[in-house]
């Protein structure tokens, strides 16, 4: 009987996790969200693009909605030069961000770190071993858990990296993607789900 009682309660447990994730791009428009920039950001065949546009500049699509604790996932594949990024509790003016990125790259660049824009800059990066789960061709599943100071990211289910920061504890906005500058990048996004935490 006791093991009835466990099963429904992780049933339960499980239960409510799901009903509080929601997805964060529905797969048809970028309803929700806010284009920074003059980069490309569109929808095309159920996954959400960004792609460099002919200024080569910054450009970000943010949440309209601040998230403080959560945990997001999504899925990525990087096209061309991947080079881009998801912030968490940002804050943008034009194509300046303040805020904190993890990573999103080409193999050897860090994927799954964190770096501080406009600040102290690399404030941790994912070993070169645990690099290697990266997949430079094809979909890479993500996910970053943001609870009070700490930030937890993993990558196609390995732990990257975890850091402790007063800074990030302190600090408050949206989610935010990003696509670098320089031009050629061409990343493509899907399962973007969210899980507020307490």
């Amino acid at each position: 009987m006791k093991y009835l009682f466990l099963l429904l309660a992780i049933f339960l447990i499980s239960a409510t996790n799901l009903s509080k994730s929601k997805k964060l791009f529905n797969g048809k428009n970028l309803s929700g969200w806010t284009i920074h920039g003059t980069e490309k950001w569109y929808v095309e065949n159920g996954h959400l693009i960004c792609e460099s546009g002919p200024q080569k500049e910054y450009g970000y699509l943010s949440t309209e909605k601040a998230y403080k604790n959560f945990e997001l996932k999504y899925q990525f594949k990087l096209e061309a030069n991947g080079n881009s990024g998801v912030f968490i509790r940002s804050s943008i003016e034009g194509t300046k961000i303040t805020g904190w990125q993890v990573e999103v790259a080409p193999p050897g660049n860090s994927t799954g770190g964190i770096y501080e824009s406009y600040g102290r800059g690399w404030l941790i990066k994912p070993a070169l071993e645990d690099e290697k789960v990266l997949s430079p061709e094809g979909w890479n599943k993500a996910k970053i858990r943001v609870v009070g100071d700490e930030v937890t990211t993993w990558l196609n289910g390995k732990q990257m990296v975890t850091l402790k920061d007063a800074k990030i504890g302190a600090g408050t906005g949206s989610i935010a993607l990003q696509i670098h500058s320089g031009g050629g990048i061409k990343v493509r996004w899907k399962n973007i789900i969210i899980n507020e935490l307490p």
